[in-house]
């Protein structure tokens, strides 16, 4: 299983910025396609961002910044779709949904 504990890129890192709750409706971390909107996960690897979509298992990308790595997972979501529609599957709605938690450092 994935883990879904982190949700952001600290910094741009190979290829394949905190926001506050408030702006978190309109953050980068949600992406919209089509007519349904995915969050997505950006974790910070070794050498990269790594991105998923919770709820569409084994739809992942990397990029080398995290405008690539968005650029990325809008692709590899429209293939991931395109490919379920041509496999006669049902789409998910998107269910997940992400939110920070503040705690004291």
């Amino acid at each position: 299983m994935v883990p879904q504990h982190t949700v952001l890129c600290a910094e741009d890192v190979n290829r394949t910025q905190r926001r506050t709750l408030s702006s978190l409706q309109t953050s980068r971390f949600e992406k919209v396609t089509g007519d349904m909107r995915y969050a997505i996960v950006i974790e910070k690897a070794k050498s990269n961002c790594s991105v998923y979509v919770p709820d569409l298992p084994g739809c992942v990308a990397t990029g080398k910044t995290v405008n690539e790595a968005e650029r990325e997972i809008r692709e590899a979501i429209a293939l991931h779709l395109e490919g379920m529609r041509e496999d006669g599957q049902p789409i998910p709605p998107p269910t997940s949904s992400v939110e920070y938690v503040d705690i004291a450092a």
